[in-house]
């Protein structure tokens, strides 16, 4: 790698997002002025940081939008993130209300700013993912006994909108706390499931509580899941769990690693089917820097 004095120099920033006190939530790292960088670099770039989500901000395509984005996971790159699109929003933002898009690999992203509260709309609607979801081996890779695993109407299924997650309904908030990967049962459910991450929920006193697991994708276990967040609505209308109109539910996520996150989610259901989802959140400022960047690879 070249010197800093001989190498392009970007400036970074780091927010904590779903969360309005820093050092909760979960943190996210905002290239600015990516535009010259390669898939290789973000990439690079994005384990260097090893926080659960890197986006690298460009110029739009289209001069109507804030801007384009790559959102990149430590280990790959993925088409789109709710935390990432939060965060990057209202960085972008800087304070003002208003209304912005951002041109993600899914799509483009309209988020909504207010109050400071980002809001946007999922840019996919979730379908069901191939792949098989066994109660018993879930429970061996979690750890838990099989009657933990589902609750009412609710069992495990896999749902894709963007990126894929394996849905846990767990019986309690003690099977929450108790749930942790275990090989090699859990490579052989994700293998099973076609996912690289499984995302745990159980009945809470405003919504749900949840958890989201991802080893394999270089995220042991995430403080807040964003688009995992949306696609649950599709989980949660095959579950029963909502009907018509809009359903407005509050999800606290990342409790047991100690950085507790709030995400607002709401879902629009016409004729039996999902319409529309979206996310809101909070986000603050934590850090700020400039970064060397490496040479490709």
């Amino acid at each position: 790698m070249n010197t800093e004095d001989e190498a392009v120099v970007l400036e970074f920033h780091i927010w904590d997002v779903f969360t309005d006190r820093a050092f909760s939530g979960n943190p996210l790292a905002i290239v600015t002025g990516a535009d010259g960088l390669s898939a290789e670099q973000m990439q690079v770039l994005a384990r260097q940081f090893n926080l659960s989500e890197t986006i690298f901000v460009m110029a739009p395509r289209d001069p109507a939008h804030a801007a384009r984005v790559r959102i990149f996971l430590p280990t790959a790159e993925i088409p789109f993130a709710g935390h990432p699109t939060i965060g990057c929003a209202l960085h972008l933002a800087g304070g003002r209300d208003g209304r912005f898009v951002l041109e993600e690999q899914a799509g483009p992203v309209p988020v909504k700013i207010a109050d400071g509260v980002a809001e946007f709309v999922a840019p996919v609607l979730p379908v069901a993912h191939p792949g098989r979801a066994d109660p018993d081996l879930i429970a061996r890779a979690l750890d838990l006994d099989p009657v933990a695993i589902g609750f009412g109407g609710h069992r495990p299924q896999i749902w894709q909108g963007g990126p894929a997650f394996l849905y846990v309904p767990l019986r309690g908030s003690a099977d929450l706390r108790a749930a942790r990967p275990v090989e090699p049962s859990w490579s052989q459910a994700m293998e099973a499931a076609q996912v690289f991450g499984a995302y745990l929920y159980t009945p809470d006193e405003d919504g749900y509580r949840a958890r989201m697991f991802a080893p394999g994708a270089g995220i042991p276990e995430d403080p807040a899941t964003g688009a995992a967040s949306a696609i649950l609505a599709a989980q949660l209308l095959a579950s029963g769990a909502i009907g018509p109109g809009v359903t407005r539910i509050d999800l606290r996520q990342g409790i047991e690693m100690g950085r507790p996150s709030r995400i607002g989610m709401a879902a629009v259901v016409e004729n039996g089917k999902l319409r529309e989802i979206r996310v809101r959140g909070r986000a603050v400022p934590v850090a700020q820097g400039r970064i060397a960047i490496p040479e490709d690879r």
